[in-house]
């Protein structure tokens, strides 16, 4: 049982959808055991989740509207809550790529975060952020979400292929990963280029980024440093943003070779083998 104690429901997302949650419990005359059995979890995570200790997920928000009958509420404020575990710099670009009618991202080292699966992002954001890892998860995920829209954005992403070499989480991880890109392949909106080893010096040395198109005809170049994001729309940066773009896409593999490199470095590197004396390695 987590010791109650008054949160201001101003304060943030998480605080307020804590102090909703236990009003809206004690209104309905059941105990944190009670709400916990009827939603498939402990009553100690509800009353972490009370006191704003524990970061919702959207299933749990769910399961806690059709218990409590709360007309869509908590589904509706998870939303929120998710949103204000991204890194305050970030909030601002979330935003934005939930409303873009195409995304175009290059991608150096690391699998795009919105075709990360949950194991990969947990050792990405394990490796480099303090705090709730859970919440930052949930987070990063929560953003996938614009992939399952009706009218999804057109999504290119062209990936240095050391991205697929670098083993973040594990050779199981790695491997899981791998197949999920290949699965997003077969979106039709979701095109994955390669930029292979070979193609030696190219446009992208300087590091990766992103360019946001959206439906008004506007566009977006996004950039990261050691510190935190910067977004600009100022012409002559989306100009020089664009055509690096366009010299990394001519310099990667085609989107069907891209997946045939992918199924191979998946198989190679990460694929179960016999190792020397007879037994299997994962």
């Amino acid at each position: 049982m987590v010791h109650n104690r008054e949160l201001d429901p101003s304060a943030s997302p998480l605080d307020y959808y804590g102090a909703e949650l236990r009003r809206y419990r004690e209104a309905a005359g059941m105990k944190q055991a009670q709400l916990g059995s009827c939603v498939f979890c402990t009553g100690s995570l509800i009353g972490m989740i009370e006191k704003a200790r524990r970061v919702p997920t959207r299933d749990f928000s769910e399961r806690v509207d059709a218990a409590l009958d709360t007309g869509g509420f908590f589904s509706r404020l998870v939303g929120l809550v998710l949103r204000s575990q991204l890194p305050t710099w970030f909030q601002a670009y979330a935003e934005m790529e939930a409303r873009a009618g195409c995304i175009s991202t290059f991608q150096a080292q690391l699998i795009y975060g919105l075709l990360q699966t949950p194991a990969y992002a947990r050792a990405v954001l394990g490796a480099r952020s303090d705090g709730d890892l859970d919440g930052k998860v949930a987070a990063r995920l929560d953003r996938q979400r614009i992939l399952d829209r009706e009218d999804p954005p057109l999504m290119w992403v062209v990936m240095g292929e050391a991205a697929l070499y670098q083993e973040i989480g594990g050779r199981d991880v790695m491997r899981e990963q791998l197949a999920h890109l290949l699965v997003l392949q077969e979106r039709e909106w979701v095109n994955v280029q390669i930029l292979p080893f070979e193609a030696g010096a190219h446009a992208g040395l300087d590091g990766s980024f992103t360019l946001l198109r959206f439906d008004d005809g506007h566009d977006m170049l996004y950039t990261e440093d050691l510190v935190q994001g910067h977004m600009t729309a100022n012409p002559q940066a989306l100009k020089r943003g664009s055509l690096r773009y366009d010299l990394l896409q001519a310099a990667a593999l085609s989107v069907e070779d891209s997946a045939a490199r992918i199924a191979r470095v998946m198989e190679e590197r990460y694929g179960h083998h016999p190792a020397h004396d007879g037994r299997g390695v994962a």
